[in-house]
């Protein structure tokens, strides 16, 4: 009986650990497109809700393109004031959102930024009121994201259980 008493005590721990993870989304900006010109960057980000500890990860080819994190007014410029700023060059970078807000995201080469490889999304808090949804598509895909959130958290649950009483 401790044995049992032990392994549910294991499987909850692991379970809250697992638990923030599973519900974090990973968004990859602008999909299957990635982070290049002629995406519309506002359209990408309608009806996502965007919360702390979900990652952004801009997909693009280096050295053709770059994603710069700037404020509102230099989002509206299209061009960063911050001389100390670096822009990110990898051509896979993932952003945490670790602070609701609004964030800002610009291209510094050329002119990409003016012909639109610029976004802005607004992060929420982790728990807490979640914006209603603009289109109805929206709300459907809230809720299979939700979903299928919660059937990874079970799953991980459900293994960690079997692990143990293996």
């Amino acid at each position: 009986m401790a044995l049992r008493s032990s392994a549910f005590l294991i499987t909850m721990i692991i379970a809250l650990t697992v638990a923030p993870a599973a519900f974090a989304t990973d968004y990859t900006v602008g999909d299957d497109s990635g982070w290049k010109l002629d995406v519309n960057y506002t359209t990408w980000a309608e009806g996502k809700t965007f919360r702390v500890g979900d990652t952004i990860t801009f997909m693009y080819a280096p050295g053709v393109h770059n994603v710069m994190k700037v404020n509102g007014t230099d989002f509206q410029k299209c061009a960063s004031s911050n001389e100390t700023a670096v822009p990110r060059t990898t051509g896979n970078d993932v952003i945490p959102l670790m602070t609701p807000g609004k964030k800002w995201y610009i291209c510094t080469i050329g002119e990409h930024c003016s012909k639109g490889m610029k976004l802005v999304i607004t992060v929420w808090a982790a728990e807490g009121p979640t914006p209603a949804p603009s289109p109805a598509t929206s709300a459907a895909t809230g809720a299979e994201v939700f979903a299928s959130r919660t059937c990874m958290w079970m799953l991980a649950v459900m293994a960690a259980y079997k692990m143990i009483m293996a």
